[in-house]
């Protein structure tokens, strides 16, 4: 006991090391609380992103494939791929290109049940329409249409491997991607 009282009389009568100890812990505690709130923010917005149709489809793909056009002529392509699934709405972009071909593809889809419909635009050539199919799970077979152009459209999902082809009756005769996370 007479250390103690020894310690505060030079002190002053306060204990500094004291008040250094509970502002930590207190420093420490809010941090720890910041991030807890960090992740909770984190996981919530995650699994909204997650849950509904397009869910499986959710992130950034990239890989490769090859485009056929109205020649018959083939070229490998390299492209990416990110999906934006939000409930039962989903933003898309793909971008697809070889030494001689690119194309840019934009959607914006939304389900009902296992109807599918929304609008998308090639941006490389400024052509845009609609689309209409089903599907869900990961898997999908669509219709893109617009003025003069119809294209068939198969996207199949399993866990992290991806697969996408297209079928045109344009110049642009198709395309066969594989796509990986």
């Amino acid at each position: 006991m007479e250390h103690l009282q020894a310690y505060r009389a030079a002190g002053g009568g306060k204990h500094r090391a004291n008040k250094q100890f509970w502002t930590s812990v207190l420093t420490r505690r809010l941090l720890v609380a910041a991030a807890v709130l960090f992740v909770t923010a984190v996981a919530s917005s995650e699994s909204r992103a997650q849950s509904g149709p397009f869910a499986p489809l959710a992130g950034s793909w990239s890989g490769a494939g090859t485009v056929t056009l109205d020649d018959g002529s083939t070229e490998r392509i390299r492209c990416r791929a990110k999906y934006a699934p939000i409930g039962p709405t989903m933003e898309m972009s793909l971008t697809c290109a070889s030494d001689a071909y690119k194309f840019n593809l934009g959607a914006s889809v939304k389900a009902e049940g296992s109807a599918i419909t929304g609008n998308w635009s090639e941006t490389s050539r400024n052509i845009s329409g609609s689309l209409q199919g089903r599907g869900g799970g990961g898997n999908y077979e669509l219709v893109a249409s617009a003025a003069g152009f119809n294209a068939n459209i198969s996207l199949k999902t399993s866990g992290n491997k991806q697969s996408v082809r297209m079928r045109a009756d344009s110049q642009f005769r198709g395309a066969d991607m594989t796509l990986s996370r």
